[in-house]
């Protein structure tokens, strides 16, 4: 069974060589999201377990908005 390292770089060699790179490129963005989204992810986690978010209360949120409009 192929290690999916080989299974990308066996896919590469696939393709013709004008796309290779763009594919290449492509994988790589999309991995670079990936980690991003990992480490914002953990951050929201930091922020629950340090006690920084709160449940957020709807109706008091309204409550504020129309006194703020109506002044």
């Amino acid at each position: 069974m192929a290690t999916p390292k080989e299974k990308v770089a066996e896919a590469l060699d696939l393709l013709p060589p004008d796309m290779q790179e763009r594919a290449a490129d492509y994988l790589l963005s999309q991995a670079l999201k990936f980690k991003q989204l990992q480490a914002d992810i953990q951050l929201g986690l930091d922020d629950v377990a340090a006690g920084r978010v709160v449940p957020w209360d709807y109706d008091d949120f309204l409550k504020r908005a129309r006194e703020a409009a109506s002044r």
